[in-house]
């Protein structure tokens, strides 16, 4: 996988969801699952840097994230909303793909290379696309597996 960040199958789906405190704690469910972390306290640490501010990127794009102990590298997770969600992004405009990005407490520069390959990604016209119209969680893992192992090269 990318050298900024790790994305395991499990992290990556759609989802039908109401509200953002809904995403978050869907974020966290599959952190959980797919990385063996305490739901309960990734789901705290993404609503607390959510109070400082909205991970709104903009484009139908969030990036809730935050720092953690008990990983050594930074892990994500995508959640593809089924119908878009207000979020409070800069721009104004509902999210519809939700990634999530938990680094090491004390990861310094890294949680900031991890964030910046997400926007980049989230940023490319053609990936943003392909995401919105994937069939399914295993399309939406091969988009991503494939554009940060290129990314990687």
């Amino acid at each position: 996988m990318n050298a900024h960040f790790n994305l395991l199958p499990d992290a990556v789906g759609s989802e039908r969801l109401n509200d953002k405190h809904a995403i978050l704690a869907s974020l966290a469910r599959r952190f959980a699952t797919a990385y063996g972390l305490p739901e309960d306290d990734i789901l705290e640490a993404l609503e607390e840097r959510e109070r400082l501010g909205s991970t709104g990127f903009g484009r139908g794009v969030a990036i809730p994230h935050s720092r953690m102990d008990g990983i050594s590298k930074p892990i994500a997770a995508l959640v593809r909303l089924k119908v878009p969600i207000e979020f409070d992004a800069a721009d104004g405009m509902p999210v519809e793909l939700v990634f999530g990005l938990l680094s090491p407490t004390n990861s310094g520069v890294m949680h900031l290379y991890a964030l910046a390959a997400i926007s980049r990604l989230a940023r490319d016209e053609s990936m943003h696309e392909a995401l919105l119209d994937a069939p399914d969680s295993e399309a939406l893992y091969a988009l991503l597996t494939n554009a940060t192992d290129r990314d990687a090269a």
